[in-house]
């Protein structure tokens, strides 16, 4: 993530987030060297809650054991 001067910023404000919103990287805005605003790209709720493409893929069972006997279950040790 970048960080630039308060000053830095106002001077070119549209291009920075022009590039904040193609990179998709964000900017931290500092004034005198302490961090005052984080600027970043825009998220749909949907990008929100589907970080990746394999996020719903996988299925978690409860129970494991009861699809199978007690008896093959041990077996299988």
């Amino acid at each position: 993530m970048k960080i630039m001067a308060i000053s830095r910023f106002k001077a070119r404000a549209l291009k920075i987030i022009d590039d904040v919103s193609q990179t998709r990287e964000g900017v931290i805005i500092t004034r005198r060297g302490k961090p005052l605003v984080q600027v970043l790209p825009y998220q749909t709720p949907s990008d929100r809650n589907h970080p990746g493409k394999l996020a719903d893929t996988l299925v978690f069972e409860k129970d494991i054991v009861s699809p199978l006997d007690e008896e093959i279950w041990e077996s299988t040790r």
